[in-house]
């Protein structure tokens, strides 16, 4: 693993010059001047021969146990050792180092290291203790599946990274870690394939992370942020998963990963809006079944986005567009209703989001009493006060279903329909059409690292169809796809002298 530095805190960085002594006791002032937190603790023992030895830990996240058993104890029944490579063959850590630069043993100390001063040795020993909570890996709840792995990344960022290398025992894996966050010295894995994936883009992301200075990185989206070139864009030009198999699968594409501690969403680039279309399971059912999947997929998003703006402007400007017998049941369902088709959307369509915003952040059990209070309750006494009209609650409740068959879209899917209801209860179905010209023409001029946001479409590649909304075959699939220009282009190959069924057929 390589490592690079992104960031660095003022204070840490005006200490880069000093380095540590042979006399422990102004080693032992030198860091504590710099970790003046009441956590930081200190343990002292002699060895055999009476040679003060300190160890250097904070006390939540380093093992004590380990403390004591591996590093106090075989030292304290040898002689001092004469260097610090002496004593670190007593102490059997595969984690071990010997630092001199006291900016770098703090920062280690902070990671939840331990690192140890022998009296009349030059230097510190950095081993690696820590002992750090995280919870179990489990299925993600935002990526259930009924065939297929139902792992799921954590918080641990080593763990998330045991879980890609389990699925890729290849010494091309690569994992470049960064440190970005003064404050935070949050650690960031770059993942990808050598030999497989562009290094231009390797080098393009690596560069990005560094050219931005901040505090502290809480999730995988800040740096997400880092990696858009347009930030105030309505649309996603990152990927994101919870899955190590979905991870793994874009990684042998082609494509580079971003494993942040601290997050269970890691990042993918280039990014496809095609991929938003592909479900968890595809790969696990026939190709057919997945293909009819992607297609209701696509059309419940349109039905998301047009169906509120189609009814408004069907009302206002346009009532042949609406059946004629259809057209008569919703005259006489809006008859008595003093809202206006495009005010009674809008309103509806903003219930709806604060009711999934508060079921979000509710607790479960109150969540579903509000679900039930919203839907049954608000509903049917707001229709037959005659506030709202039936046809106008159903298209809604559509048009909210319909959304989320696409989950990765939500976000942006509702903003646009509301921007499209706006503008079909403006101008009518101008206003649509205007703004899905609006909306093609920004799809159509993103990029995220040099690949398009709609290809294989726009530009059309053929041989990148074959797993779009399209799911081809396995055997069908033999290349890696062209957008992502990698260098090995085979992903399956047939070994000579073997004949399958469908090549004697």
């Amino acid at each position: 693993m390589i490592f690079y530095e992104c960031t660095q805190d003022n204070d840490m960085k005006n200490e880069t010059k000093k380095t540590l002594g042979k006399k422990l006791k102004e080693n032992l002032q030198s860091i504590l001047e710099i970790l003046t937190a009441e956590d930081i603790l200190t343990y002292q023992f002699y060895t055999k021969d009476n040679v003060l030895c300190t160890a250097i830990y904070i006390d939540q996240i380093t093992d004590k146990e380990l403390l004591g058993s591996l590093i106090a104890k075989p030292l304290s029944l040898i002689d001092a050792p004469t260097t610090l490579e002496d004593a670190m063959k007593e102490l059997y850590f595969p984690e071990n180092s010997c630092e001199e630069d006291v900016t770098t043993i703090c920062n280690k100390i902070l990671a939840g290291n331990v690192a140890l001063l022998i009296d009349n040795l030059q230097g510190a020993i950095v081993l690696g203790a820590k002992k750090i909570s995280s919870r179990s890996v489990a299925e993600p709840p935002t990526s259930m599946t009924i065939k297929g792995p139902r792992e799921g990344f954590i918080e641990d960022i080593k763990i998330n990274m045991g879980l890609v290398r389990k699925r890729l025992k290849t010494a091309q894996l690569q994992f470049d870690m960064i440190q970005c966050g003064k404050q935070s010295q949050t650690s960031i894995a770059v993942v990808y394939l050598s030999g497989i994936a562009n290094k231009k883009i390797v080098q393009q992301v690596k560069d990005k992370i560094a050219s931005y200075e901040i505090d502290e990185v809480v999730d995988s989206s800040y740096i997400g942020k880092f990696l858009t070139a347009r930030p105030l864009s309505l649309f996603k030009q990152v990927g994101t998963t919870e899955k190590p198999d979905i991870f793994c699968a874009k990684i042998l594409e082609g494509r580079i990963g971003l494993i942040v501690d601290g997050s269970p969403i890691v990042l993918t680039v280039p990014y496809l809006i095609a991929e938003d279309f592909q479900g968890p399971q595809d790969y696990f059912a026939s190709p057919y079944r997945a293909t009819v999947s992607r297609f209701i997929r696509l059309f419940a998003i349109l039905i998301s986005l047009l169906l509120p703006a189609y009814y408004v402007a069907a009302q206002l400007f346009k009532l042949q567009l609406i059946p004629f017998g259809l057209l008569m049941t919703i005259s006489a369902s809006t008859k008595n209703i003093p809202l206006s088709p495009s005010i009674e959307l809008f309103f509806l369509l903003v219930i709806l989001e604060i009711l999934l915003e508060a079921s979000i952040l509710m607790p479960k059990q109150v969540s579903l009493a509000l679900s039930v209070i919203g839907a049954l309750v608000l509903g049917d006494t707001a229709v037959k006060a005659g506030i709202v009209s039936t046809p106008a609650i159903i298209i809604v409740a559509i048009s909210g279903i319909s959304a989320y068959a696409v989950p990765e879209l939500v976000g942006t899917s509702s903003i646009i329909r509301i921007i499209l209801l706006v503008l079909a209860g403006s101008i009518g179905t101008f206003g649509i059409l205007l703004g899905i010209a609006l909306i093609l023409y920004a799809l159509l001029t993103m990029e995220s690292f040099g690949t398009p946001l709609l290809a294989p479409f726009a530009p059309l590649v053929k041989k990148d169809l074959k797993d779009s909304l399209f799911k081809a075959d396995l055997f069908d699939l033999k290349e890696r796809p062209a957008v992502f220009k990698s260098k090995n282009k085979k992903r399956l190959l047939q070994k000579k002298g073997v004949e399958n069924e469908q090549d004697k057929t």
